[in-house]
């Protein structure tokens, strides 16, 4: 059967996910606390220990916001922050920036606590270190797309000229290049909130927060959004903190994610855990109607290449290989493992009966139409690839290594396998490596 170009390859490669190593993580939460009202430093004490928000307010008179907080975000992570109305993770970015004062914990990055900064510190932290994208844009009507970019250099004293190019870099990046010149008025809501994440971007902070930037964004345009900032991030690689309400947002953006409830984290996980592992019951509601395909990847079920040839080598050596594996192609890559295409047995025959000596020297024999998909890539996007040829699919790293292959019998099985495992109430992994 003839390849068919693969549309997961076409669409925005997700972030490699941060190492699980040993690194000290970049952004570190602990023991944090955010309680309003006149009695907020008693809440910790010791005999109130235990309480729940309701009696805290019943004894005390105060409103606990955030109640003992702790996490980690790795540099270059996407960690997003979930939960309903009033569980407290606008309150959270707040607070790591200090727009809120803590009532108490400590909240490091990069080795400094933001809790101990003076008012200068933390004034130049917040312009040259991080940088927040809102729901609502903030544009200022009166100045051009341009200008309202711009702003952030501007209060960094960068010269105008210096300011300008730097813009109009970004703005081509996110999207806007040519409407330099518009006011917000003449832009579409999906359009402003690129104005906004243009602005966020062109101080190149280390950290970006972003509290539901596109929770006003009407589905369709949402959706583009959403991809936009998986494009950008794995060009940046910025280490972001997304706030979000919405989980189909938070399983897309995550690396991992966080769910708060009442003030406290409920869990963390990456969205397979959170999914398929929930701690509690409340957790598994949130998650009960997420469809699993939408969330197991190709990690998963991928296996090490069986058959890989070299472009220098000739038609004759990719038979032999090809013929080892029991198979029916070959990958084709160069001396870097950096894959180039699929060579077929019949276009390898083909190759050798035209006198070919070296792959390299005739490519037309090789598909290289025929696009890899990556580690990440979902079960859903995996199942039209798979349906479209009888051949393996190629899985590459961010680098375009190749790292294996998916064969459709073993996607086939590990949906079957993981569908039978969740209706009768496991965790949904059972058979999947």
């Amino acid at each position: 059967m003839a390849s068919s170009r693969n549309p997961v390859a076409d669409n925005p490669q997700p972030s490699p996910s941060p190492s699980s190593g040993g690194d000290a993580p970049y952004i570190s939460v602990r023991a944090l606390w955010k309680v309003f009202g006149k009695n907020a430093p008693q809440v910790t004490a010791p005999e109130n220990e235990g309480k729940d928000k309701s009696q805290i307010l019943a004894d005390l008179g105060a409103v606990v916001a955030l109640q003992d907080v702790n996490f980690d975000v790795a540099r270059g992570e996407t960690f997003v922050v979930m939960g309903l109305s009033g569980s407290g993770k606008s309150t959270l970015v707040r607070c790591l920036i200090r727009l809120i004062e803590p009532t108490s914990g400590e909240i490091v990055v990069g080795g400094d606590d933001i809790t101990r900064m003076t008012d200068k510190d933390l004034t130049d932290f917040r312009r040259r270190k991080i940088a927040m994208v809102f729901q609502h844009y903030g544009l200022m009507p009166h100045r051009t797309v341009l200008d309202n970019a711009a702003w952030g250099l501007e209060t960094q004293g960068v010269d105008r000229d210096t300011r300008y190019q730097r813009v109009r870099e970004v703005l081509e990046l996110v999207g806007l290049g040519g409407w330099e010149d518009s006011y917000p008025r003449q832009l579409s809501g999906g359009m402003q909130q690129r104005v906004g994440l243009a602005r966020a971007l062109v101080v190149d902070p280390d950290i970006l927060l972003m509290d539901e930037p596109f929770s006003g964004l009407d589905p369709l345009i949402r959706r583009q959004m959403q991809d936009e900032l998986l494009r950008l991030q794995t060009e940046l690689h910025k280490t972001i903190v997304f706030i979000t309400h919405d989980l189909n947002e938070a399983l897309k953006l995550g690396d991992r994610i966080a769910i708060m409830h009442d003030g406290a984290v409920a869990q963390i996980g990456s969205p397979e855990d959170i999914v398929l592992r929930p701690e509690d019951e409340y957790v598994g509601e949130f998650t009960q109607d997420v469809r699993l395909e939408t969330i197991m990847t190709a990690a998963k079920i991928m296996v090490a290449p069986k058959a890989t040839v070299m472009g220098h080598q000739g038609p004759r050596a990719a038979l032999h290989t090809i013929a080892a594996s029991d198979g029916d192609a070959a990958w084709v890559v160069d001396r870097q493992e950096h894959y180039l295409g699929m060579l077929s047995i019949s276009s390898a025959q083909k190759a050798l009966q035209l006198g070919v000596r070296r792959i390299d020297e005739g490519w037309e024999h090789v598909e290289s139409n025929y696009l890899p998909v990556f580690p990440d890539t979902t079960f859903d996007q995996l199942i039209p690839v798979a349906m479209g040829s009888d051949y393996p699919i190629p899985v590459v790293n961010e680098n375009n290594t190749l790292v294996g292959e998916i064969h459709r019998s073993a996607l086939a099985e590990a949906i079957a396998e993981t569908s039978a495992a969740t209706a009768n109430g496991g965790d949904g992994t059972a058979g999947i490596p």
